[in-house]
């Protein structure tokens, strides 16, 4: 059980396989619509309803999906926790898609649940090629989105799937000017992550290539940025992260009250995420990425490796949120279907859209608790 009191949900965890995770996320993705039952349309409005209410409250169930899934209900049993009322016994078969008590929550402020986006020119300049090996991604500029569906997605924080069932026939070939039925969610936009003004900012050749090294005080911190927006302070910090193995999900506290809440990846039987309790080191943006096959799937670093250029198709995604241990952070992610599903590398995986609200709630010094 969790040491937090936090609801005892078990998430399934897949092993995740050595291919990039772009190409686990299209088979996970897959495999998972080809099981969903039918369901009416009042069902899936009532079902994205919730998941947006959640949504907008930071106590997030990952993708929109128009559906009562298990990190819905997770987020919702937290959402209740944070508001000091009980939350919801989860149903038996996480996959039945039933509806929990709503009573309380105020849904109607959630309206429309959908609404018509005009797609314009700047979503498609993030489109680009995306071949599925690490040794010809290391050859690009940029990571970017896969097709417009991909990055319509994201942006409204999407399963691609959902996207295409709010709007059949018109995802196979976007272009500027086309109206989509999207979730009525605050957008998730690729600028934001230029904006966020972190307590330190860090830069390295590669994100998961920063050494161990002691902790450093806020003034040494910032000496050693070479952001200037970057800023600090000595006001200590009463925030913490704390991240429950068992329900992969990751709970931001103010002093120890609960304010958010984002569904997570972590590590592996093979690469387990580091138990214990850590500090956030500092924030690296639009990070580079140092693919090594044999240290991902078995934690040993050898000579053969592909340095990955940055972007929103990154395996670390936009953000890395490092952590005061080699190697480990909390970051973004390729494959938005995945998280909560498959196993991480030992690090702690997001959405894109959730790391960035991460991030604007983290500064250097604050604590993380894995247990």
């Amino acid at each position: 059980m969790s040491g937090y009191r936090w609801v005892g949900f078990f998430a399934v965890g897949l092993l995740f396989a050595s291919l990039p995770p772009q190409i686990e996320a299209r088979k996970h993705s897959t495999k998972k619509a080809a099981h969903k039952e039918q369901q009416s349309s009042a069902q899936t409005e009532a079902a994205a309803r919730l998941q947006i209410f959640l949504d907008r409250s930071n106590f997030t169930p990952g993708k929109i999906d128009g559906r009562y899934n298990e990190f819905t209900w997770k987020a919702l049993a937290l959402y209740r926790q944070s508001r000091g009322e009980e939350p919801p016994t989860p149903p038996r078969d996480a996959k039945g898609n039933i509806a929990p008590d709503t009573s309380g929550l105020d849904l109607a402020s959630v309206e429309p649940v959908f609404i018509s986006y005009s797609v314009t020119q700047a979503d498609l300049q993030n489109v680009g090629k995306l071949p599925g090996s690490a040794k010809e991604q290391a050859k690009l500029k940029a990571l970017l989105y896969r097709n417009p569906t991909d990055a319509i997605a994201e942006k409204f924080h999407c399963d691609v799937h959902f996207l295409e069932q709010l709007n059949p026939g018109k995802t196979k070939s976007i272009k500027p000017g086309d109206q989509l039925r999207v979730p009525n969610v605050e957008p998730f936009e690729l600028e934001t992550v230029k904006e966020i003004k972190p307590g330190s900012e860090i830069n390295a050749p590669a994100a998961n290539e920063l050494p161990d090294e002691p902790d450093k005080t806020p003034a040494e911190q910032q000496s050693s940025s070479q952001s200037p927006t970057a800023t600090s302070t000595s006001s200590p910090s009463t925030s913490s992260v704390k991240i429950d193995t068992k329900t992969n999900m990751l709970g931001v506290f103010e002093s120890d009250r609960l304010i958010a809440a984002y569904p997570v990846s972590i590590g592996s039987a093979q690469t387990a995420s580091p138990i214990g309790d850590w500090k956030v080191k500092g924030i690296s943006k639009w990070p580079r990425f140092r693919y090594d096959e044999k240290m991902l799937k078995h934690g040993q670093r050898s000579g053969h490796f592909y340095m990955l250029p940055p972007g929103p198709r990154s395996p670390v995604g936009v953000l890395w949120i490092a952590l005061n241990k080699k190697g480990i952070g909390m970051h973004g992610t390729a494959a938005p279907d995945s998280i909560g599903h498959s196993a991480s590398h030992g690090c702690i995986r997001l959405a894109n859209w959730d790391v960035v609200r991460l991030a604007e709630r983290v500064k250097f010094g604050t604590p993380v608790s894995i247990h």
